[in-house]
């Protein structure tokens, strides 16, 4: 290993150690490093020698070049999912966290039932009603919810978001708490409900508002290659 490599892979030991003492007050909070783009070095670093124990995949063709390097931690798909990709996933992911519609979450509950196992999803929230914007529409929520709870190879276990992009930490934390309002009042369809909410620039307003999990990238790794 190099020493600018090593000089980050030291930098990635003290960003988890900085996001560690930041989540002290939050027990129930769970710290996901975000591994887009990054190398198997990197991923197979801060899981075996920093214990980071939950990690979050954007790409399914990134997901299947990256499982080598797991090394037994838990993986979470939080990209944009399309339903012919599906199949890579299952069995192999322990949650899915960017279901936004009741075909994707047929095709979940189908691939699932076929490989005699369940998958855990979140339902991805588009809290900002932004329409560049994956997520179902917080108006939709009730209805989406009541036809994927009928499907028998999925839990609902709750809801994700991506914040928009906010002038002030308040209006950054009236999304997350809308979110969690979100959670609550439809709580009846949830097993153990959590929350995925807050990055980098705003996992401190996330676990303000009760984020489960915050999904932290270049706060890990450092600014992403290309």
């Amino acid at each position: 290993m190099t020493g600018k490599s090593w000089d980050n892979m030291e930098k990635i030991a003290e960003n988890i150690k900085k996001l560690r003492d930041d989540m002290k007050d939050y027990p129930r909070a769970r710290l996901m490093g975000v591994v887009k783009t990054r190398t198997g070095d990197e991923i197979k670093y801060a899981v075996k020698k920093c214990g980071l124990d939950l990690l979050g995949e954007n790409r399914v063709q990134e997901f299947l070049l990256h499982e080598p390097y797991f090394g037994g931690a838990e993986v979470h798909f939080i990209g944009t999912l399309q339903k012919n990709k599906v199949k890579y996933l299952i069995g192999k992911v322990k949650m899915i966290e960017s279901v936004d519609s009741v075909p994707l979450a047929e095709e979940i509950s189908r691939r699932s039932i076929k490989a005699g196992i369940k998958t855990e999803i979140l339902i991805e929230v588009n809290t900002g009603r932004e329409p560049q914007k994956s997520g179902v529409m917080p108006d939709e929520l009730p209805e989406l919810l009541a036809e994927i709870s009928e499907l028998d190879g999925v839990v609902l276990r709750g809801l994700m978001t991506v914040a928009p992009r906010c002038d002030s930490d308040d209006e950054r934390r009236g999304y997350f708490r809308y979110l969690r309002q979100l959670k609550d009042k439809n709580a009846e369809y949830f097993i153990s409900p959590i929350l995925s909410m807050g990055m980098t620039e705003s996992y401190r307003e996330a676990l303000a508002e009760g984020a489960d999990i915050i999904r932290i990238g270049t706060g890990i790794f450092g600014e992403r290659t290309k």
